[in-house]
């Protein structure tokens, strides 16, 4: 298994659109920023084609510390999710 990196991602443009290995990566860093600085003010961000990154807010629950077992409270909280595209899944059948 192969895992696919930001530099691997530049390399990719770099190779499809001819820019400098710099300008490429500089590209490939602006739009994961792009979509970080979106997601971390509450924003969905949806890419045709692939999918979809959700923020959701996850209500205080109570739990159980594995450790001592006892009960806890955990506080509210938001998470990122992602949820692949109809293309993507297909993709990946």
């Amino acid at each position: 298994m192969f895992i696919l990196n930001k530099n691997d991602l530049a390399k990719a443009v770099r190779e499809e659109y001819g820019c400098t290995g710099k300008d490429c990566k500089a590209i490939v860093t602006d739009v994961f920023d792009t979509i970080r600085e979106s997601l971390a003010k509450g924003n969905d961000v949806s890419i045709n084609g692939f999918g979809k990154f959700e923020v959701k807010n996850r209500k205080a629950r109570k739990g159980i510390n594995p450790a001592t077992k006892q009960k806890i409270e955990i506080p509210a909280s938001r998470g990122t999710f992602f949820k692949p595209s109809k293309t993507l899944k297909d993709k990946l059948k």
